[in-house]
């Protein structure tokens, strides 16, 4: 085997373990919108997400730091840009999270996947990037699948579907943030303090309103939000840790997909949640999609998927158009 087919066959088997990576990165992250789910009516979400950040951050300090390059790597000169990162996530989970805790796991996982969509929105707004005719027809097409989900002005509309949107605009804005110190900071230290943003957010959230006494004794976002912080019996605990280590690992094999792989090849993969949301909903909590709700998760998907492929697309082009190397 020659050097030009050695190297095709290294960049094929690169791209296959990315794209494994991040599909069993999307079937953990599934497991645990499900789980966290599964908790809303016991547990106060900040304290499930204090656990699962301890356990996560646990997991990165002692394992994946050290064997990717030490703690040195965990110096920064823009720990302003990081503590802004952090806010968006910890923003964008107890959005979307607090909506799990009424609506049904497939409708809010594919509200949240307008986060692409928005950020081509804000890529134009904030980056001043170019965008063409028809990628804004995409744009158009999944927000109107959005709208066709919500049912505005119909008995189904419900508001707390205004929740996964609201984090699907704060994980784009981590998305322009990611963008502008990706070149100078590791997916790994990035990583770390977006744990540490979590882990001071919900103590925060536990010393000032772990009393539950503003909980409004439902079952609904604002009890999951400030419910009483409980101390949960051993198989619980079992939950809670499992929670963290999936999340810890699903952080890290989203990390290796894109190191590994082209992100226009990776991202599509991660709309494999979609499926998984709609498995796990049907099987746990018995929530069937309807007619409606089938159409716009089609206009949602259709649009991201179309910007990531067009995108895929004129990268191509454009390599192809590059003159070959000096020999």
């Amino acid at each position: 085997m020659g050097l030009a087919e050695a190297d095709s066959a290294r960049q094929t088997e690169l791209r296959v373990t990315g794209i494994a990576s991040v599909i069993g990165a999307m079937v953990l992250f599934s497991i645990n919108d499900m789980t966290i789910k599964f908790l809303s009516g016991d547990y106060a979400l900040h304290q499930v997400v204090l656990v699962r950040s301890l356990v996560a951050l646990a997991m990165l300090l002692g394992v994946i730091v050290p064997l990717g390059g030490g703690y040195r790597m965990l110096r920064t000169r823009r720990l302003g840009m990081h503590g802004l990162r952090g806010l968006c996530v910890v923003v964008a989970n107890s959005a979307f999270f607090a909506g799990l805790a009424v609506l049904p796991l497939a409708d809010a996982v594919a509200i949240f996947f307008i986060s692409p969509l928005l950020i081509t929105v804000l890529s134009v707004v904030l980056l001043g990037e170019t965008v063409g005719a028809r990628r804004w027809v995409a744009v158009i097409a999944g927000l109107t699948g959005v709208v066709v989900m919500l049912r505005p002005g119909s008995a189904a509309f419900q508001p707390a579907a205004i929740l996964p949107i609201a984090a699907a605009v704060a994980y784009a804005m981590l998305a322009i943030l990611t963008r502008k110190i990706g070149g100078t900071e590791r997916a790994i230290t990035m990583a770390v303090y977006i744990q540490l943003v979590f882990i001071l957010v919900s103590s925060a959230m536990g010393l000032a309103f772990g009393d539950g006494r503003l909980a409004d004794g439902g079952s609904g976002p604002i009890a999951f939000l400030f419910r009483e912080w409980v101390w949960p019996p051993g198989s619980d605990w079992l939950v809670l840790v499992a929670l963290g280590v999936a999340n810890g690992l699903a952080a890290l094999l989203v990390s290796q997909a894109y190191r590994l792989a082209e992100a226009a090849l990776i991202a599509p993969f991660e709309y494999v949640a979609m499926p998984l949301a709609v498995f796990w909903g049907i099987v746990v909590f018995g929530e069937w999609p309807d007619g409606t709700t089938w159409a716009g998760i089609a206009l949602i998907l259709g649009g991201g998927l179309y910007l990531f492929l067009r995108d895929a697309t004129a990268r191509r082009r454009i390599a192809a158009r590059r003159p070959p190397p000096a020999r």
